[in-house]
């Protein structure tokens, strides 16, 4: 009878612990990934990456075009005020996409996106850091300053007159990588890479803001529209 009463009484502990377990939690009481997500191709590249790897972590909306991505509670996970940003089992918080996309990378490395060996793991990084610098950055910097200055003329230092350069930076670079991507699938010419995700997130973007790409870089369009075609480009529009 002893035991019962024993057996009863830790089940009734059990079902406690459960019942008050933080919204992160699983049933063995550990915290969980969470991802916080919005509008915009920065978020869009974690989440195609993660379609692409068949990677599945809850979600948490945060709202952009209401700043609250520039306010706390979510200064307190991100003091960057970036978005979007992943949480992970221990309550560390990841931000910056690259970063975020090379941990899940090595957390989960089927259908590896980044490489498998030291030579395709440095020509991703290679090519990730010549789009984000000379396309992507000058790219959506050009937005800001231009048609999204009524959106962050009061959260970060624009430069409106920065804006027609910094468009013209991305465009031209885009010309010097429409000679390279001759002949080639992707940037890393048969794989798929975080490198093409970014930079496609990026060019869908561009393209619904005013920064099209220019007809007559014909390899890089090819390129954009074998992008468009993948599943985890429609999943994540």
């Amino acid at each position: 009878m002893g035991q019962m009463r024993l057996n009863a009484g830790a089940y009734s502990d059990i079902r406690l612990r459960i019942l008050n377990l933080d919204t992160r939690t699983d049933l063995k009481g550990e915290l969980a990934m969470k991802f916080y997500n919005s509008i915009g191709p920065n978020p869009r590249v974690v989440k195609m990456f993660m379609k692409e790897k068949g990677i599945e972590i809850p979600f948490e909306e945060v709202d952009l075009m209401a700043a609250e991505n520039r306010r706390e509670p979510y200064l307190a996970k991100n003091p960057g005020g970036q978005l979007p940003a992943l949480e992970l089992d221990d309550g560390m918080v990841l931000a910056e996409i690259t970063a975020i996309c090379e941990y899940l990378e090595e957390k989960y490395p089927a259908k590896p996106l980044i490489g498998t060996n030291a030579e395709e793991r440095a020509e991703t990084r290679m090519w990730t850091r010549r789009v984000d610098l000379g396309i992507c950055e000058p790219l959506a910097n050009g937005f800001r300053f231009s048609a999204g200055l009524p959106l962050f003329k009061d959260r970060m230092l624009c430069r409106p007159e920065a804006a027609d350069g910094l468009k013209a930076m991305a465009q031209n670079k885009l010309s010097w990588l429409d000679k390279l991507m001759a002949g080639k699938e992707f940037l890393a010419d048969k794989r798929m890479t975080l490198a093409d995700i970014l930079l496609f997130g990026f060019l869908d973007f561009g393209a619904a803001v005013g920064q099209p790409i220019d007809p007559a870089n014909k390899n890089v369009l090819a390129w954009f529209e074998r992008m468009k075609a993948r599943p985890s480009a429609a999943a994540t529009a």
